[in-house]
C-alpha cells in the first residue's frame, strides 16, 4: 500500500525539518514548504492525505491557507500548529474547518496520533465520496441509454467536463434527455455529494421566476410574507440546472449574468449580495444564436453560458439506439406489471422508419401505450399509434399521399409541413423555405382567402408581418 502523503507548512526551517524527520520515520511521504502560497500550489498539483500548517506565517497565514485548501478539496484534513496558543485562534481555526489544533511543544506521540486520525478521516471521506459517485453513476447509467457513435461522443464529452467547474450549455430538441445528461455530469463531478437542483424556466410565470431563482425578502411583493431562499442558495455546493434558459426575460438575464460574473446573487427586494458556490448547467431546445442575433437573448449571457457546449443528437440521428431503448422501456414497464412484453419485427421496422419529432420521450410514451393496448405478450403494428404507422412527422422527406397533386398543391403542403415543424414561427420557416418572410405572409393570406388552410389552424396564426411584430412587442 502506498504511504500516506503529508504536506508540512512552516516558515521556520527547523520546524519543517523536525516534522519531516519524525513523520518519515512513521512511514509517511512528506513534502515540506515554507509558505502558504507555495503550499497552495503544491495542493493544486498533487493529492495529499493531510496538511500540517503553522498558524502564524508572513504573507498568507494558516487560517488563509486553511480556507484555500478547503476550496481545492474540502475533504483534506488540516492540522493547525502554533507556538502561541490562544483560545481565540483555536476557535477560529476549528470554525474555519480545521481538523485539529496543536501547540508546537506537543509531545511526539500526540502529534503522531493526530496525524494518524487525520489520515483515517481522509480515507473514510474518500471512500464515502467514491461510493456515492458509483451509486449515482450506476443510477444514471440505467436512465441514459445509447451505444450509437453519436451518444458515445456525448458520453466522452461528459467524462471530460464533469470534473471541471466550467459552465455548460446543453443543446438538444425536446425529449432528448438534457436533464439526464446534466444529472450525469453532476454525479461524476466533485460536487456529487452536494445537491442537484433543477428548474424549467419556461414552466413559471416570468414574474415568479426571479423569486424562485434568487429568493426574496419579506414584503418585497404581494404575498411575500417571509424571507425565502432562492434555488441558487438551495444548490449551494452542488449543481444548478436551468432548463429552457432561452425563456428567461431580459431582466432575469441581467441577474443571471451577474450571478455568473460575480458568483453572487441579490434576492428580490434585497440590497445585500449573497455569495454562492454553484456549478451552473443550462439547457435549451431553441436556436439561441438566432435569438441573440434577433435581440431576444443577451449576447454576453450567451457566451457566459456557452463555455462548454454539449449537443444531444435527436433520436432520428441515432436510430441504432431505438431497439436498445425499446428493450429498456419494455423491461421497465414489465417490472411494474410482472410480465415483460416483446415487440414484433414488423413493429420494430415501423419504429425504425419513424422520425420521432418528440425524441426519446415520445418513444417511451408510444411503448407504454402499446403495452397497455396489446392483448397478448407480443406487440404488433396494430398496437402502435396511427401517426407512427403512417410515418407522420417525418422530417427531411415529403410524404405525398397522391401522385396527382399539382405543383402548387405540393408547394402548399411543403409550406405547411415546415410551419408545423417550426411551431408556426414564420420568420424561421421562411429561412428554412429559402423565401422572404413577406412572400410567406402573402402565400398564407392567399391560402386563408381561398379556404385552403388545414383544419385546426386558427386565423390568428395567419397574421401579417406588421401584426406579428406588434404581438411580439406586446409580449
Amino acid at each position: 500500500m502506498a504511504p500516506k502523503r503529508i504536506l508540512v507548512v512552516d516558515d521556520e526551517e527547523s520546524m519543517c525539518r523536525f516534522l519531516s524527520i519524525m513523520l518519515k520515520k512513521e512511514g509517511y511521504d512528506v513534502t515540506a514548504v515554507g509558505s502558504g502560497g507555495e503550499a497552495l500550489e503544491r495542493a493544486r498539483e498533487d493529492a495529499f492525505d493531510a496538511v500540517v500548517s503553522d498558524i502564524k506565517m508572513p504573507g498568507m497565514d494558516g487560517i488563509q491557507l486553511l480556507e484555500g485548501i478547503k476550496k481545492i478539496d474540502p475533504s483534506i484534513p488540516v492540522v493547525m500548529m502554533t507556538a502561541y496558543a490562544s483560545q481565540r485562534s483555536a476557535i477560529e481555526a476549528v470554525n474555519k474547518g480545521a481538523f485539529y489544533y496543536l501547540e508546537k511543544d506537543a509531545k511526539n506521540d500526540e502529534i503522531q496520533m493526530v496525524i494518524r486520525n487525520a489520515c483515517e478521516v481522509r480515507r473514510v471521506r474518500s471512500e464515502n465520496l467514491f461510493l456515492k459517485r458509483q451509486l449515482k453513476k450506476s443510477h444514471t447509467d440505467k436512465e441514459i441509454i445509447g451505444t450509437s457513435e453519436e451518444m458515445q461522443k456525448v458520453f466522452k464529452m461528459v467524462e471530460k467536463v464533469a470534473e471541471t467547474d466550467s459552465t455548460i450549455m446543453v443543446f438538444g430538441e425536446s425529449g432528448t434527455g438534457k436533464e439526464l445528461i446534466a444529472r450525469r455530469i453532476h454525479y461524476l463531478s466533485h460536487r456529487a455529494s452536494g445537491p442537484f437542483v433543477s428548474i424549467n424556466c419556461g414552466a413559471l410565470p416570468k414574474d415568479l421566476l426571479e423569486s424562485n431563482l434568487f429568493g426574496h425578502i419579506k414584503g418585497s411583493f404581494t404575498g411575500a410574507v417571509r424571507d425565502q431562499a432562492g434555488l441558487f442558495t438551495v444548490a449551494e455546493g452542488g449543481t444548478f440546472f436551468l432548463d429552457e434558459v432561452g425563456e428567461t426575460s431580459p431582466g432575469t438575464q441581467v441577474k443571471l449574468l451577474r450571478s455568473l460574473q460575480e458568483r453572487e446573487i441579490i434576492p428580490v427586494g434585497g440590497t445585500k449580495p449573497i455569495k454562492i458556490d454553484v456549478r451552473l448547467i443550462a439547457a435549451t431546445n431553441a436556436d439561441l444564436e438566432l435569438e441573440v442575433s434577433e435581440g431576444r437573448f443577451r449576447t454576453d449571457l450567451f457566451y457566459r453560458l456557452n463555455v462548454i457546449p454539449v449537443k444531444l443528437p435527436p433520436l432520428r440521428h441515432r436510430r441504432d439506439d431505438i431497439p436498445l431503448l425499446v428493450d429498456h422501456f419494455l423491461k421497465k414497464l414489465g417490472e411494474r406489471s410482472g410480465a415483460v412484453k416483446t415487440l414484433s419485427k414488423d413493429a420494430m421496422d415501423v419504429l425504425l422508419k419513424y422520425d420521432w419529432p418528440g425524441n426519446v420521450r415520445e418513444l417511451e410514451n408510444v411503448i407504454e401505450r402499446a403495452v397497455i393496448l396489446s392483448d397478448d405478450n407480443l406487440i404488433d403494428i396494430a398496437d402502435l399509434p396511427e401517426k407512427v404507422i403512417r410515418g407522420e412527422g417525418r422530417r427531411g422527406s415529403l410524404v405525398i399521399d397522391s401522385p396527382d397533386l399539382t405543383l402548387e398543391e405540393l408547394e402548399r403542403e411543403y409550406i405547411m409541413k415546415v410551419l408545423n415543424h417550426t411551431g408556426w414561427q414564420k420568420k424561421r420557416a421562411s429561412q428554412i423555405l429559402g423565401i422572404n418572410a413577406s412572400t410567406l405572409y402573402r402565400k398564407l393570406q392567399g391560402y386563408k382567402s381561398a379556404g385552403l388552410l388545414p383544419g385546426g389552424v386558427p386565423d390568428s396564426m395567419v397574421a401579417d408581418e406588421e401584426q406579428d411584430a406588434m404581438d411580439e412587442k406586446a409580449a
